[in-house]
């Protein structure tokens, strides 16, 4: 059944699952389990919550709390937060104690969704219950707090994390550098990855793409470049995201033709790629580079601000390039992206 779900088959694992009650074999947890996960992952929240009720009401299966966390794990991937709050008030009813995968499970949820007050209440919730947090339910917490720029909030929960003994993983690690980062405390963050070899963890393309990008804000391209060169002696290769800042670091730097250098070296390109390069290269008022990669673009179905688009097309018109304006624009239109 569950391999059925895996590839696609929604519908023959449910024969299976009916064949099993025709055939009076008893369902255990777990077959109840795959059949509502099976269901959530396949984009059914709510046959599986029909699921979950036919089997209390028909065969009395209460579901223990592993079946509720699959539940809201999956309507929360779903972004289904209203029927999340049901099922979170049916388990408070039903006398199932949550533990701590059911509220940060939640937290995450309210987080990506930008409900930012939401999440940080059922943090507050976990501690007055007394829950014992672990380092990622801790990281769940700081990383939104450092995204709404609560920098002293998300430094007093990592002192808080510190003080209680957790040991840092390099997710723990990681979010702290980004907080250091935040902060503008480069030489803070640099230690933390001499602390990180220390305790024998070794760091991952994630941290030191935060440390290119924190050294593009703070202006010290030159430190951004040579960090990138560490990171491909460490075997970290085409780092779309590491290269995508410097090429926006440069380019503010106005050190466009050495952003097309990195550009040009790129083995994968994005969206934002390109339109950090564009902008840099009308900024040089080199409009007829930026036509080309605006062309190629077009060509490839990346796309591209409209108000850069715009920014070239009056770039060509001021230089007096008429044609390359109007065979943009005629392209643009055509591509139905303008």
């Amino acid at each position: 059944m569950n391999l059925l779900f895996k590839y696609g088959k929604p519908e023959v694992a449910n024969r299976i699952f009916c064949w099993i009650l025709s055939n009076n074999v008893a369902p255990c947890a777990t077959t109840y389990n795959t059949m509502i996960n099976g269901l959530l992952k396949a984009g059914y929240p709510s046959n599986a919550l029909r699921f979950f009720r036919s089997t209390q009401r028909c065969f009395g299966f209460t579901g223990g709390i592993v079946t509720y966390n699959i539940l809201i794990n999956g309507l929360c991937k779903l972004g289904r937060l209203r029927e999340v709050r049901r099922v979170l008030k049916e388990l408070d009813e039903s006398g199932i104690t949550p533990n701590v995968i059911t509220y940060t499970t939640v937290m995450k949820c309210c987080f990506r969704r930008g409900k930012f007050q939401q999440g940080l209440e059922m943090f507050s919730d976990m501690k007055a219950k007394g829950f014992t947090f672990d380092a990622y339910a801790y990281c769940t917490v700081i990383s939104p707090l450092i995204k709404m720029g609560m920098a002293k909030e998300a430094n007093e929960c990592m002192e808080q994390m510190l003080r209680i003994g957790i040991r840092l993983d390099l997710v723990s690690y990681n979010t702290k550098i980004n907080l250091y980062c935040k902060q503008g405390n480069l030489k803070g963050a640099f230690r933390l990855i001499d602390e990180i070899e220390k305790s024998g963890t070794k760091s991952d393309i994630y941290t030191h793409a935060t440390l290119v990008d924190a050294l593009c804000k703070n202006g010290d391209i030159d430190k951004a470049q040579l960090h990138l060169k560490y990171m491909e002696m460490m075997g970290f290769k085409s780092n779309l995201v590491a290269c995508n800042s410097l090429i926006h670091g440069l380019c503010q730097a106005g050190q466009v033709r050495n952003a097309m250098e990195v550009f040009k070296k790129m083995e994968m390109k994005d969206s934002f790629t390109y339109t950090s390069m564009v902008h840099g290269l009308c900024n040089a008022r080199e409009f007829l580079t930026a036509y080309k990669l605006i062309r190629t673009c077009l060509r490839e179905g990346i796309t591209i601000l409209a108000s850069v688009r715009r920014a070239v097309i009056s770039g060509l018109r001021v230089s007096r390039y008429q044609r390359q304006a109007q065979n943009l624009k005629s392209e643009i239109r055509t591509a139905n992206v303008y």
